[in-house]
Formats: structure tokens, sequence, C-alpha cells
């Protein structure tokens, strides 16, 4: 076959994609009208899962797994705004890792809004100004995020699904490397970056911005200005990435949250989250996780805060593998609660997998 006859059979194949991609569209809309008369969510974290895991499964190439998951991301996406166009708070401004971190869950057709505060976002989920709110919840170079798991001890809101994403920070800007003057960025960046710029810029100025997505945008405007910022803020401000991933540690990964009011159902791959007050006395923790041993769960994650009730007591955040409707779920909690004052579950939701 020559050249034309390959361009005609893509044309002839497009086609027919365009025809089944209306198909599905028009299910989902007839989905939509059920979901109305029942009251019931429209966004369905472990139904997307699913359909993720079985396209990997079904896929035999040449598409990698990674591109097959973004083009159904952004299909799921648009075709659940014709049932309802979710709306998704997020820490602001936008272009930031937060952004980036809440359009790989709900795709380009969510409505975004940044927010100015974690504690904001809670609120607008809370009072049902907004759907859903991203939440990061910690990061593995610096720890648990304090203001999100803090405010968890007072809200009613549940954990849906997570986030692990690796955050790769990048030079970006409009002139070359040489010509570079000055750059901007956010503090923690700078850090993450440090040796990097010691080495190759190290006589151009670090100025310090209130997010990497500012950063981007005054080197935008500025001849002889950089920024340290995501790839989303390139696309946004027109500018080149002269060099990916200048970060000095490769494993910079932040977890989010995705946080409302539904609960997940189980997938078979799961993770549960708790808040747990011990209860002030000697052995309390080590009783308290004994339970977890005896039932054979897996702890991923165990991280105390002050009660913020009584000066010296704490809570602890525990992650655990498995769901809450799991077999056994219920006789591991009241044997946990045998040893605290207050055993609250945060949420049951897919477990997450290592963005690369």
């Amino acid at each position: 076959m020559n050249l034309e006859d390959l361009r005609q059979r893509i044309d002839d194949l497009d086609g027919r994609i365009l025809k089944l991609l209306n198909e599905r569209a028009q299910l989902a809309i007839d989905i939509g009208h059920i979901k109305r008369s029942t009251d019931a969510v429209y966004y369905v974290p472990e139904r997307e899962k699913m359909v993720f895991e079985r396209l990997k499964d079904k896929n035999e190439g040449p598409l990698p797994e990674k591109a097959v998951h973004a083009i159904y991301r952004e299909v799921i996406s648009s075709i659940r705004a014709l049932e309802k166009r979710i709306t998704v708070g997020f820490l602001g401004p936008r272009d930031t890792f937060s952004h980036m971190a809440a359009m790989r869950v709900f795709g380009a057709t969510a409505e975004y809004v940044p927010l100015p505060t974690l504690a904001d976002i809670f609120t607008e989920v809370e009072r049902k100004r907004i759907d859903y709110g991203i939440l990061p919840v910690e990061s593995s170079m610096g720890g648990g995020v304090s203001d999100t798991l803090d405010r968890f001890v007072s809200s009613d809101l549940h954990i849906v699904n997570e986030i692990l994403m690796r955050i790769r920070q990048n030079l970006l800007a409009k002139c070359p490397m040489g010509e570079i003057k000055r750059i901007y960025s956010k503090d923690n960046a700078f850090t993450q970056c440090r040796n990097w710029l010691r080495a190759n810029l190290p006589n151009a100025e670090m100025i310090d911005k209130s997010s990497t997505a500012a950063a981007a945008r005054i080197a935008a405007q500025e001849p002889g200005a950089a920024a340290i910022a995501s790839a989303l803020a390139a696309d946004t401000y027109g500018l080149d990435i002269l060099v990916p991933s200048i970060e000095d540690m490769a494993n910079n990964y932040t977890r989010f949250f995705v946080v409302g009011y539904q609960k997940a159902k189980p997938t078979g791959k799961d993770k549960t989250s708790l808040l747990v007050a011990v209860k002030h006395q000697p052995g309390a923790l080590f009783e308290l996780l004994v339970p977890f041993s005896q039932a054979g769960v897996n702890l991923t994650r165990i991280e105390s805060r002050p009660s913020r009730k009584k000066a010296w007591e704490y809570v602890f955040f525990i992650d655990m593998l498995g769901h809450i409707d799991d077999e056994g779920m219920d006789e591991l909690l009241e044997k946990v609660g045998e040893h605290c004052n207050e055993v609250k579950v945060l949420g049951s939701y897919p477990q997450g997998e290592v963005d690369e």
C-alpha cells in the first residue's frame, strides 16, 4: 500500500472511532438520566479503575499502557461531562502540581477551582459548593502535610481516591540557557534543585515567588528570565522546557487525596485510612497495633499529630491495605477500638499506582 492508501485507511478508522465514541457517549447520557432519578454519584473511582485495568489487560500494542490510559482518561472525562460537569477544588493558583494532580484524575473537561488554602478546599466541599477536593497528604521528601491531616480531625468528608504523582521540576524559559540571568520559583522548588542549579547556573539570581505558576508567568514576560515549574505551566505560558527533571532526587513524589461525600466500593486492590485516638496509658500504642498484626493486615503508614483537644494527647493517622467492607474488618476495628477513645474511618479507596 502506498502513502495515500494508508492515509485513507486512517481516515476510515477515524470515522469508525468517532462513531463508536458517540455511541459510548449516548450510553453515558442514558446512565446520567438513571443517576439523576436515583441521586447517584457521577464520579465512580472504583468503576474507572476497573475500566483502566481491563484496558491494560486487553492492550496488545503498539500503543504503550501509559498512552492508552491518557487517551481513555480524556474519553471518560469528556463523556462524564455529558452526565454532569464535575467541579474540583485544588490548592491554587492554576498550573501548579496540585492542578496537574487534579487533571490526572478528572481530565480536561472538569471545572477546576483554585483555592488559596487547604482549609478552603475542605470548606467548599463540605458546604457542597464544589463536588470534590484535591489535597496533598504527604511527600516522599518532606513527610506528612500537617494542614491536611489536622483538618480531617473535624471534617466529615471521605477519602474517595488517591494519586501518587512524581514531581518533576523543569527549567523553563524563552531564551537559551546561556542567556539566563534570573530564575524564578518557589522556595521548596529551589531546595529540590539546589545541586543542579549550583552546577549548571551558579551565577543566576534566584528569586522566590509565591508559586511555581507565578514564577512561570513572570519568566514568560522578562528577557533573560527562567522559571522552575511544571510542564503544565510551560504549556500555559508558552515557555520552552530547556531541561526537564532538574530535581536532585529522582524519588520525589507527592501523594494526593480526592475528598468528597461518597464512599468508594471495593476493587480488590484498596487502601483504608483511619484516625485513632489512643488511651493515655502505658503501652497503648503497642496494644493498638497488635490486632492489625494478628489479622495479617499490612499497615503502610502511621503518623501522629496533636489532638488539639487536650495538651500532650495525640491522634494517629493509619493507612492499611484493604477495604473497610472486606471480610473481617468489622471485627478488626472492634478490637482496635478497645484500646482507643476514638476510631474514625476516613475512607476506603482504590490503591493508587506510582505515576512515572
